[in-house]
C-alpha cells in the first residue's frame, strides 16, 4: 500500500509540474502576442535584434514545450501520462531491487559462526535482522532445519518462488506502458493523416500549407510515443537483469546454506 501511495504521489507531482509549466508557457505566449500588437516605436534594426534574441536564448525545455503543444493536447497528454506512470513504477522497482541486494558471502559467514556458537536460533536471529530476499529464504530454511536437510531444501525452493514473484511484481505494468506509448503515438499519426486528407478534400488542392498541420501532428505524436517506449524499455531491461542477478545469488547462496547445515550436523 505504501508503494502504491508513493507511486501516485510521484505521478501527481510530475503531472502538476507539467501542467504548471504548460500554463506558464501559454501565459508567456499571450503576453508576447499582446506586446507584439502594440505600436512599434523602435527602428527596424531594433525589432530585428529583439526577434533574434529569443531564438538564441530558447532552451531545450522551451522547445520541448512548444513541440508538445504543437502535437495536440488530445494526443500528447495520454502519451505523457503513460510515460509518467511507467517511469514511476520503474523507479520504484529499481529502488526496491537495489535495496534487495545482499552480500551473500558475508551473510553465510555470519550464519556459520552463529551456528557454531549459538545453534539454529542464533542463525535465525542473524537472518531475521538482515534485509533482502536471500535472508528471508534462509530464515524459512533454518525454521525447517530440525526436519532434515530434504525439508530445508524443499522449503528454500518453495519460498524462493514466492520471493521471485515479489521481485517481478510491477514489471507487467512497465511492459504495458512500453506497448501503450508507441501505440498512442501511432494513433495520433493516423488521426493526423486523416486531418491532412480532410484538409486536402476541403481545399480541393494539394499544397504544403494545406497538409502541414495534420502531418505535423502525425510526426510529433509518433516521436513522443517512440521516446516513451525506448526510455521505458531501457529501464525494464535493467530491472529484468537485476532480478536475474538476484535469483542467481539466491540459488547459489541456498546451495551454500544447505552445505553449511550438513557440515554443522556432521560435526555434531
Amino acid at each position: 500500500m505504501k508503494k502504491l501511495v508513493t507511486i501516485f504521489a510521484f505521478i501527481g507531482v510530475l503531472a502538476f509540474g507539467a501542467s504548471k509549466s504548460l500554463a506558464q508557457d501559454s501565459a508567456d505566449t499571450t503576453k508576447a502576442a499582446t506586446e507584439a500588437a502594440a505600436p512599434a516605436e523602435s527602428t527596424v534594426t531594433e525589432v530585428a535584434s529583439s526577434e533574434a534574441a529569443p531564438e538564441e536564448e530558447q532552451s531545450f525545455h522551451q522547445a520541448l514545450k512548444e513541440q508538445f503543444i504543437a502535437g495536440g493536447a488530445a494526443f500528447m497528454w495520454p502519451i505523457l501520462i503513460v510515460f509518467i506512470i511507467g517511469l514511476a513504477i520503474a523507479i520504484e522497482r529499481i529502488i526496491t531491487l537495489n535495496l534487495a541486494s545482499t552480500n551473500t558471502k558475508k551473510l553465510l559467514v555470519q550464519i556459520e559462526d552463529a551456528l557454531a556458537k549459538g545453534g539454529v536460533e542464533a542463525a535465525k536471529d542473524v537472518t531475521k535482522n538482515t534485509r533482502g530476499p536471500v535472508a528471508s529464504i534462509f530464515t524459512q530454511g533454518l525454521m525447517r532445519s530440525g526436519e532434515g536437510v530434504d525439508m530445508v531444501e524443499k522449503s528454500i525452493v518453495s519460498y524462493g518462488g514466492v520471493e521471485m514473484g515479489r521481485l517481478e511484481s510491477g514489471l507487467i505494468w512497465i511492459s504495458l506502458c512500453i506497448s501503450l506509448g508507441p501505440m498512442l503515438g501511432f494513433f495520433g499519426t493516423v488521426v493526423g493523416m486523416v486531418q491532412a486528407f480532410d484538409a486536402i478534400e476541403a481545399a480541393g488542392d494539394i499544397s504544403p500549407s494545406v497538409v502541414a498541420g495534420g502531418m505535423k501532428v502525425a510526426l510529433i505524436t509518433t516521436v513522443g510515443g517512440l521516446i516513451v517506449g525506448m526510455v521505458l524499455q531501457i529501464l525494464y531491461n535493467y530491472c529484468v537483469s537485476k532480478i536475474d542477478s538476484l535469483v542467481n545469488k539466491m540459488e547459489d547462496a541456498s546451495i551454500s546454506l544447505i552445505d553449511i547445515l550438513v557440515k554443522h550436523k556432521l560435526s555434531k
